[in-house]
C-alpha cells in the first residue's frame, strides 16, 4: 500500500464487508429465532433437536459457530496487511 488514498480504500472495503456481516448475522438470528418459534402455546412440547427447540438451535448454537467462521474466511482472504507508518516521499531535486 503505497499511497494513502489505496489505504482509505482498503479500509473502506473492509469496514463494508465487517459491517455486512454483522448484519447479516442479526438477520440470520432474528429469522431463525422467530419464523422457527412456536406459533402458540399449546399443550405439546416442541420437537427437539439433540435437546434443543429448533429455534434454539439455528439462533443459539449454528449461527455463531456459522458467522464466527465466515469472520475468520473474511480476515483471511479480504484482509491486507498494512503499515500504519505514514512514508515520507524523497524529494529528488
Amino acid at each position: 500500500m503505497k499511497t494513502l488514498s489505496a489505504r482509505y480504500r482498503q479500509a473502506h472495503k473492509e469496514a463494508k464487508w465487517a459491517v455486512g456481516l454483522a448484519l447479516a448475522y442479526f438477520a440470520w438470528w432474528y429469522i431463525s429465532a422467530y419464523a422457527f418459534a412456536p406459533s402458540g402455546i399449546d399443550e405439546s412440547l416442541p420437537t427437539l433437536y439433540w435437546g434443543f427447540p429448533l429455534w434454539f438451535l439455528l439462533a443459539c448454537i449454528i449461527g455463531p459457530v456459522l458467522f464466527t467462521v465466515l469472520c475468520g474466511l473474511m480476515v483471511k482472504y479480504l484482509y491486507r496487511d498494512m503499515s500504519l507508518e505514514v512514508e515520507q516521499e524523497a524529494d529528488d531535486e
